[in-house]
């Protein structure tokens, strides 16, 4: 889709040749003498239209509006949140009209927070999938303008967000293929084509270099299934050599059994979502192609399937991590932990400034906080605190959970170093205390985007979050002053 920034008056936008426009009305609205104007001001006067989210009106053919079709949209205060809401609405109710150009209107004292959410919810409402469907219906909507009362002081905020939401339909696209199509080499071979496009550099390991990394946790997860691993390294230099890099952890499980712990049937198809968090640093490297900030990134996607076999990791068995630490696989259905361990271990090489990992996790997950806020666990109070407030910038919105010590009681374990699953009482942190281990030597913070990165039901698929979330988060920490190594590399 092509969206487009615009300075347009009311009365300009009135004369726009386009299929559809979209008028959000706020709270503040001022009608003036032009055609557009005077629809929303009598639609105001006679109430058949409130200045709330999700209230809408529709006009045909009106006088003095070359839009065919006029969709008069409550913005409430014009915020971020409420613009999108709003667009989000008004939007859906175009999907199967033949709208191929729109025009959206925003409010005349709009900020940039809601430019980036008008570019957002209308990439997000008219997102189809096609990929493997025998007659496609594509996305009907091909040419988006955004209407604003000073392109200018916009543009900045509207690029970024245009690419954040390339980034978020690529993360979504990856993550709604199915299994048997976004295989672990799959995904070795999007961050191949993704690297080739953008001038990344890319680096895809095999089952050999895997094993001579001596990754023995995330070997374990993956000699169950047939399709071979793959570890992926995807570098983007925006700053000096010198500068530490951010590092981008993915847990890319293309499909997720539950191996011997195998998981009931009901539902397991939407496993094949359990590789969010890989689709979400090729997004954000997506993103960054389009961005180019001045800052050094690193994305890790330890990538495998998790079936059950004769060959498959058993409950009980102990096996070597990267860092040396033994594990006791007490469940194989908590299997992202014994593969993103190894992932946090070989990060330690790039002396980062700070590593992130994002992964569909743990079920605790969703049931402490839902579908609308990621689970954020943060060793750093720092990175915890610009990690929250780029989430509520995109509408991407995180919540800190604890680290406590006492959490790690559950995972102690008689016959290894350490258990990978405690009890069922607090889940999502025990799961986060075993990451938190092999994180000790930089600043760590971990999502779990089991309740986010996906939806079920009749709107099932990928979300792409939170892409969202990392671009902006990038984008602020820009401007921050170059982190330096604090110890030599690692050869």
């Amino acid at each position: 889709m092509d969206f487009e920034l615009k300075t347009l008056t009311l009365a300009g936008a009135a004369g726009e040749k386009c299929d559809a426009l979209v008028l959000l009305v706020g709270e503040s609205f001022k009608p003036g003498k032009d055609a557009l104007s005077q629809l929303a001001g009598d639609a105001l006067k006679a109430r058949d239209l409130e200045p709330k989210p999700g209230k809408l009106l529709h006009a045909y053919r009106s006088d003095g509006i070359a839009a065919g079709r006029v969709i008069l949209a409550g913005a409430g205060d014009g915020s971020g949140k409420r613009v999108h809401a709003a667009v989000q609405v008004a939007v859906a109710t175009l999907r199967t009209t033949g709208v191929k150009r729109l025009v959206i209107c925003l409010p005349a004292d709009a900020q940039d927070d809601a430019v980036r959410a008008a570019v957002a919810a209308t990439a997000e409402t008219s997102y189809v999938y096609v990929a493997t469907k025998s007659k496609p219906e594509g996305r009907e909507l091909q040419r988006v303008t955004i209407a604003v009362a000073n392109k200018a002081q916009h543009q900045a905020v509207f690029h970024a967000a245009r690419a954040a939401a390339e980034g978020i339909e690529y993360a979504r696209e990856l993550g709604n293929l199915p299994p048997n199509h976004a295989t672990p080499t799959r995904l070795g071979q999007e961050a191949r084509k993704l690297a080739k496009a953008h001038g990344f550099q890319c680096e895809v390991l095999g089952p050999r270099e895997i094993a001579k990394a001596g990754m023995g946790s995330f070997l374990a997860v993956a000699q169950g299934s047939e399709q071979p691993p793959r570890f992926i390294v995807l570098r983007y230099q925006g700053a000096a050599a010198g500068d530490a890099p951010l590092v981008l952890v993915g847990k890319g499980i293309t499909f997720d059994s539950g191996g011997i712990s195998i998981k009931p049937s009901q539902d397991m198809d939407e496993m094949k979502f359990d590789m969010g968090g890989a689709a979400s640093v090729l997004g954000a490297f997506r993103a960054l192609g389009d961005l180019r900030p001045a800052l050094n990134v690193i994305g890790l996607i330890p990538s495998c399937e998790n079936m059950p076999d004769g060959r498959s990791v058993k409950p009980g068995d102990i096996v070597t991590s990267m860092s040396g630490q033994t594990i006791e696989i007490l469940n194989t259905d908590a299997e992202g932990r014994l593969i993103l361990c190894d992932a946090l271990t070989y990060a330690e090489r790039f002396n980062p400034s700070a590593v992130i990992d994002i992964a569909t996790l743990t079920g605790a997950c969703v049931v402490a906080l839902g579908g609308v806020r990621s689970g954020m666990f943060a060793s750093d109070d720092d990175l915890a605190q610009a990690l929250l407030e780029a989430g509520d910038a995109a509408l991407d919105p995180c919540w800190r959970m604890p680290l406590d010590d006492e959490y790690a009681e559950g995972l102690k374990s008689n016959f290894a170093d350490v258990a990978n699953v405690a009890g069922r009482a607090g889940g999502a942190v025990t799961a986060a205390k075993f990451l938190q281990r092999f994180a000790g030597k930089y600043p760590w913070a971990h999502l779990d985007i089991a309740g986010t990165a996906w939806k079920s039901g009749a709107v099932k698929g990928s979300t792409g979050r939170p892409v969202g979330l990392l671009v902006q988060f990038m984008l602020d920490r820009e401007g921050a002053a170059p982190a330096k190594p604090r110890r030599r590399a690692r050869k």
